[in-house]
């Protein structure tokens, strides 16, 4: 399918691993310009600029200034935008309970999983509206409907982040802007599988293998296994696709079937 990407702009946050990697590398093979934000560097991060019309940006993205910073310089580079894809995200799971769980803690649950989007969403409108028809695709998750009190603060972050999109595609839509989520199960990324993830963080503290907590968290899904980035990254493209030019305000789901939920 050509999803009619080529030409197109889009920023992409938290892009230097993981699912937000995955997710720039899949639109410069579509023939997209890539302004790819992320904290640090990374080599897989750097080497965009060589495969494709990339930019890359470091700054905080949890921070106004950083977004605002982000889309300035993709604006001043390609001259608008006309996809953003919201992708910084992350988890500290609480394995001794809620009361833990600190006042500092929540903030940055919010500050990273949340406040991000919304920074990133605000600097971008005005670039999005201006060269509609354009898309908003935000990566969300399951546990936005499954919450988990292991990730209690990240479960309502999810939440926030699947309401503020759905609300924001009622204002958008009727100026040719369209909001879309993602929501992915279990991902093979560093945010479960590696050092410090959510594989080792729970191991360590119930006493298992990390092995066996990767096995827990996708037997419950129909196929078992956890979501590649590459699969998420598949179905950010088509929503920030024309090609769905009349899908706005859903979350598509990518689990392996893991919500049972009609």
């Amino acid at each position: 399918m050509n999803l009619g990407l080529a030409g197109r702009t889009a920023v992409v946050t938290g892009a230097s691993r993981g699912i937000g990697l995955a997710v720039a590398q899949a639109l410069i093979q579509e023939g997209a310009r890539v302004a790819a934000g992320a904290r640090t560097a990374t080599a897989e991060l750097t080497a965009l600029t060589g495969e494709g019309e990339a930019l890359v940006v470091l700054d905080d993205l949890t921070t106004a200034a950083g977004c605002q910073a982000l889309v300035d310089q993709a604006v001043a580079r390609f001259g608008g935008i006309d996809i953003l894809v919201n992708n910084v995200g992350g988890v500290h799971p609480s394995t001794d309970g809620f009361h833990e769980v600190t006042d500092a803690d929540w903030q940055w649950a919010l500050d990273v999983n949340l406040l991000s989007a919304v920074r990133a969403t605000r600097a971008a409108i005005p670039h999005l509206i201006r060269g509609a028809p354009s898309a908003i695709v935000t990566v969300c998750s399951v546990n936005a409907s499954l919450p988990d009190p292991g990730v209690i603060d990240y479960s309502a972050a999810k939440a926030a982040l699947r309401s503020f999109c759905k609300s924001l595609s009622k204002e958008l839509g009727p100026v040719g802007v369209r909001v879309n989520t993602v929501s992915p199960g279990p991902v093979e990324t560093a945010l479960w599988l590696g050092a410090g993830g959510v594989a080792e963080t729970v191991g360590q503290a119930r006493g298992l293998d990390p092995a066996a907590v990767r096995a827990a968290a996708v037997s419950g899904a129909a196929t078992g296994r956890f979501t590649r980035p590459s699969e998420v990254a598949q179905i950010v493209l088509l929503l920030a696709a024309e090609t769905a030019g009349n899908v706005t305000g859903a979350d598509v789901l990518i689990d392996g079937g893991l919500v049972n939920t009609v």
